[in-house]
């Protein structure tokens, strides 16, 4: 990728709707908001139904069994408010999210920061696989809400940041739909195939990005999500970063390969 592209773009930019992923709200993307907005984007940064609640206060009883269906659905009723077709960009969770709204919605874009893979894409390490297997110890985890562990966020999400900005994130924190997780980590024994997503009904084009450090979604893993997409889509690895791109050590450079990316692709779309 040229870095030496420049990053505006002519005439008006699509509004950018970006997603956050699991235990969080909309204020993950306060930092990637902020850059976004000073280079003329309008950002939207939905918080996804029943996490809107204060962290440790009461939980909505209907969270335990909310599908990831419904998320994607609310992003796709927010996508059809908007005049025209929007960029999407989602992390973690939801970058599935946002794939599983581009295949029914016309978008201008989908950038995927660390996404979670669709039905039918294996974890390419065996920690993904680990990761996954380890809910079982809960129960029936896809009946309730699961509560964040501090533990957990720590080592593998918020790992390349100071001590006490983990803390101050997974203060923000609240409890996450088991069965969303379940749809996400254990789509082969979803018989509704909640996640799948057909590779040609995403039609505009594609960037996906992943952190070589990142265990949660690994790099191989977040590359065969991208390439899915139409002629291979483009994958970015990022060399030295892990799962929290949003604000993490880096976060800077990633911004303005995504800026690049974009002034590049809405070009290329208004020659069309």
């Amino acid at each position: 990728m040229n870095h030496a592209v420049e990053t505006s773009s002519p005439g008006p930019r699509p509004t950018l709707v970006m997603v956050h992923g699991a235990f969080c709200g909309g204020w993950a993307f306060d930092t990637l908001k902020g850059y976004f907005t000073e280079r003329g984007y309008t950002c939207l940064t939905p918080t996804l139904r029943h996490h809107d609640g204060p962290p440790g206060g009461p939980v909505s009883p209907a969270l335990g069994t909310t599908s990831i269906a419904d998320y994607a659905a609310d992003i796709a009723a927010l996508v059809d408010t908007l005049p025209t077709p929007p960029i999407l960009m989602g992390h973690s969770m939801g970058g599935l999210i946002a794939q599983m709204v581009a295949a029914h919605r016309a978008l201008a874009a989908l950038v995927l920061l660390a996404p979670s893979p669709p039905w039918g894409v294996l974890p390419d390490t065996t920690l993904e696989f680990m990761g996954a297997g380890a809910l079982y110890f809960n129960g029936a985890f896809w009946q309730e809400a699961l509560k964040p562990v501090y533990e957990i966020g720590a080592q593998y999400t918020f790992d390349r940041l100071p001590i006490e900005e983990r803390r101050r994130l997974f203060a923000r924190l609240v409890p996450e739909s088991g069965r969303a997780t379940f749809e996400v980590l254990h789509w082969l024994q979803d018989p509704k195939r909640t996640t799948f997503v057909f590779p040609r009904d995403v039609k505009c084009p594609v960037l996906g990005l992943a952190g070589t450090l990142d265990q949660v979604n690994a790099p191989g893993t977040v590359r065969r999500v991208t390439r899915r997409y139409r002629n291979g889509a483009e994958f970015v690895p990022l060399k030295g970063m892990s799962h929290w791109l949003l604000s993490e050590p880096g976060w800077e450079k990633m911004a303005e390969i995504i800026a690049i990316w974009l002034a590049r692709t809405l070009a290329q779309t208004a020659e069309r």
